[in-house]
């Protein structure tokens, strides 16, 4: 008999220490196994003959990482007599996938961060922003649902209160997924401080008591993500405007906000602070989500207006002044006035202050680090993930490409397929896309049929007296595949996913108007819309197959 400790992540209560235990001991010639949630061990006795490599890999199945406490886990990539020693630039979710993986494959893995640990989603981006947005929709509700027989009241929200509220969560989760897992995991390592390169191989760490610490690890990963561009406008340098980062926290709403930007950030912020009781007025440059089909931006267009915002597309704003108490903007459609200003004209790589021509890692117009599928850089050593790089900017593709450049960075092999990338926009309603459109794929050669749904021909947008909206199927002309769904619905979000799958399995509209869909879901929308490459849905009865 021999005993073994390994170091298990992932684990977040005794369910899951049970469950790693059953794993455990359901590999043949294992005899005892002692699994501790609270210390991220376990202790195995095992037959000499058991490898450890079963043991790992038991533990992984379950959706854990397990490595060998005091070494390298065997077979992993990283060399058993030298161990792999990994430098990650950044705590956000790339970052964290990145280092989990990499101490899973044996390595050694030290992070560096000079703020908030956690990044952008967790801190000042996905999750205060859905916590703002929910209140926001719950205080519509309150005012505007459409139940004759139930009171409608506006509520006067306090911002101060659901600040804390939301703050709270943010922390709580922060720990959770982030703050534990240092304190938890061994194999990683938080060095404080700001990171440039001094040369290809060496990194300098100015630390917050002034002084400097050089590493020279054997693999570089850089996830630094993303901050507000402030646009170059005349008068805006020094505002004290709001970025998201501000709006997200404060603890007033405006009597008036202007939203200088037509994208995600804006769209999402503009409407919740509407709904919170301010009026709003949004300035965009061009058309509103102008790189979506054009009916997305002009059916969203037309429910913000229905709602109560005054939105301005295709303006310039030419000059910005702050007299101390309020705003001026000078746009091509005249001046506008309001107490605070919300600029969210796009996001920035974070990559300025890195040195990355010291480490002669190429970057791209903007500013971000040009990765190929497998997350390398210009310097084979060199790796990068997330939203300083020119993939999409989303914290899922964020931590794909993490735990991905750790495999390749520990000499695995694992491409990141972008291919089908669904994604959300939380206004109300919700803009889904995945996939082409057909200006996406007729500029690939490709000769489409599509198909567009109003929401009034849904069951489920019936019954919830919201039939705002459509979906909309592109598919290949010549053989039915689907192509590509946007959707702009009450629950668009929790519709593109099966649109995914539907387009990563090569289904045909047929095929997905031949499947069974739950009544009375907005989900069924697919089907409908599918349905009607071939038939009248108005003339069909209810759950018609």
């Amino acid at each position: 008999m021999s005993e073994q400790i390994l170091h298990v992540t992932g684990m977040t209560c005794e369910h899951c220490a049970a469950s790693v235990q059953q794993a455990l001991l359901s590999v043949a010639g294992v005899s005892h196994a002692d699994v501790s949630c609270a210390a991220g061990t376990a202790q195995v006795e095992a037959a000499s003959d058991v490898p450890t490599s079963a043991l790992l890999d038991a533990v992984r199945a379950k959706g854990y990482g397990a490595v060998v406490a005091g070494g390298t886990c065997c077979g992993a990539s990283a060399a058993a007599d030298s161990q792999l020693n990994i430098a990650i630039i950044g705590t956000g979710s790339g970052a964290f996938a990145a280092a989990i993986r990499a101490v899973e494959e044996g390595a050694a893995v030290t992070v560096i961060e000079a703020g908030v640990v956690g990044g952008t989603c967790v801190n000042v981006g996905c999750v205060p922003s859905k916590i703002l947005i929910r209140a926001a929709h719950v205080t519509h509700l309150q005012a505007r649902h459409p139940f004759p027989g139930l009171a409608r009241h506006a509520p006067l929200p306090d911002r101060k209160a659901l600040v804390a509220q939301q703050q709270t969560r943010v922390e709580e989760l922060r720990h959770a997924k982030y703050e534990s897992i240092l304190e938890t995991n061994p194999g990683i390592r938080l060095l404080r401080g700001f990171a440039r390169f001094e040369d290809a191989r060496t990194l300098v760490v100015c630390q917050p008591d002034g002084s400097e610490q050089r590493l020279a690890p054997d693999r570089i990963l850089i996830a630094t993500g993303r901050s507000p561009q402030v646009p170059d406008v005349p008068g805006l340098a020094g505002m004290p405007f709001w970025t998201s980062t501000e709006a997200l926290i404060a603890e007033e709403t405006p009597a008036h906000l202007i939203v200088y930007g037509g994208s995600v950030v804006a769209l999402e912020l503009a409407q919740a602070f509407l709904r919170l009781g301010s009026h709003v007025t949004l300035v965009a440059r061009g058309t509103l989500l102008s790189k979506e089909d054009p009916a997305i931006g002009e059916g969203l267009k037309a429910a913000l207006i229905e709602e109560g915002m005054r939105v301005l597309t295709d303006t310039t704003v030419t000059a910005v002044r702050f007299d101390g108490k309020s705003f001026e903007l000078e746009t091509g459609a005249g001046l506008i006035s309001g107490d605070k200003l919300l600029v969210a004209a796009g996001r920035k790589p974070n990559t300025a202050g890195l040195a990355l021509d010291h480490a002669g890692v190429a970057l791209d117009a903007s500013g971000a680090i040009v990765v190929d599928n497998h997350l390398r850089t210009s310097q084979p050593h060199i790796f990068a993930a997330g939203d300083c790089t020119n993939a999409p900017q989303f914290v899922y593709v964020a931590a794909a490409a993490g735990t991905r450049a750790a495999i390749n960075m520990t000499g695995g092999d694992a491409a990141l397929d972008l291919s089908i990338v669904p994604a959300v926009v939380f206004t109300d309603p919700q803009v889904a896309t995945v996939g082409l459109t057909v200006a996406q794929a007729n500029k690939l050669g490709m000769e489409t049929d599509s198909r567009t749904l109003a929401l009034d021909n849904v069951p489920r947008a019936l019954a919830n007296f919201d039939t705002r909206g459509f979906i909309k199927l592109v598919a290949d002309k010549r053989t039915g595949r689907l192509l590509g769904a946007q959707v702009l619905a009450g629950e668009g979000g929790e519709i593109i996913q099966t649109a995914a799958l539907a387009i990563k399995n090569r289904m045909t509209v047929a095929d997905l108007a031949g499947q069974l869909f739950p009544y009375l879901t907005m989900v069924e929308g697919l089907k409908l819309c599918a349905q009607t490459f071939t038939r009248d849905v108005k003339q069909l009865s209810c759950c018609a197959g």
